[in-house]
């Protein structure tokens, strides 16, 4: 779960939702990656792990809030993490190597327990056991396609999650990933037009979109007040 803590109330958006989102972003990133469809398969799926853990709000008692992706109980996640990753394998296992290698990344870099180190090994193997049977066209320069196309789906997934934490047309938090929105070198700056209107300088994206994301906003007790979306326009 996403969470953004209002002053009398929480703003929740499900990690599922936010991955589809981000979906929308790299469906109109103006230099398409290869392989196109199974890139944009694994941004809008990296997150499907969460559907089952997101169904219901899980409270945490010790600092009174939900809890959210970031502490949420270690082991119900590393199980789900992996059991996403398998559902994304079962339909493209380019796509898989990609959320595999986004989650091994992840706990890496913040994970401090056994059961998350035993995540990164089996993470490891099974991007060996992928990369050993990708297509001559996924094959081709793989080392560096797959770090680009890596690069690609953060890129997407730090751009959805600054429009889910952020209140819109305010200065904001600033990009989730300490390296911001940067992408083959260019960094691309956020700048609201207004309350609803995000611009991005340089600008990359196709043309303008929307991006709708669903949301539930809940009380300091945990009571649910509405469900509706947030809605973007991004303006080139």
């Amino acid at each position: 779960m996403i969470v953004r803590e209002r002053t009398d109330s929480f703003l929740l958006v499900r990690q599922h939702d936010h991955a589809l989102a981000a979906g929308v972003f790299a469906e109109h990133w103006m230099e398409r990656p290869r392989p196109y469809e199974s890139a944009l398969y694994a941004v809008a799926n990296h997150d499907v792990a969460w559907r089952d853990l997101d169904r219901e709000v899980r409270w945490n008692e010790e600092i009174g809030r939900p809890y959210a992706f970031s502490d949420y109980p270690v082991e119900p996640k590393v199980a789900a993490y992996g059991a996403g990753v398998d559902l994304v394998e079962a339909t493209d296992p380019y796509a898989a190597c990609l959320c595999s290698m986004h989650y091994e990344k992840l706990l890496r870099q913040f994970g401090r327990t056994e059961a998350e180190a035993r995540f990164v090994e089996a993470e490891v193997r099974r991007q060996e056991r992928l990369r050993a049977g990708m297509s001559e066209e996924e094959d081709r320069n793989l080392d560096r396609n797959l770090d680009r196309n890596l690069d690609f789906l953060r890129l997407c997934d730090g751009l959805s999650l600054f429009v889910c934490l952020n209140e819109p047309g305010g200065d904001g938090q600033p990009p989730p990933y300490p390296e911001g929105f940067r992408f083959d070198g260019t960094a691309f700056v956020p700048g609201w037009e207004d309350g609803y209107a995000l611009r991005f300088e340089p600008n990359p994206f196709v043309g303008p979109f929307e991006v709708v994301i669903p949301y539930e906003e809940i009380d300091k007790k945990g009571r649910s007040l509405k469900s509706d979306d947030l809605q973007f326009q991004i303006v080139c």
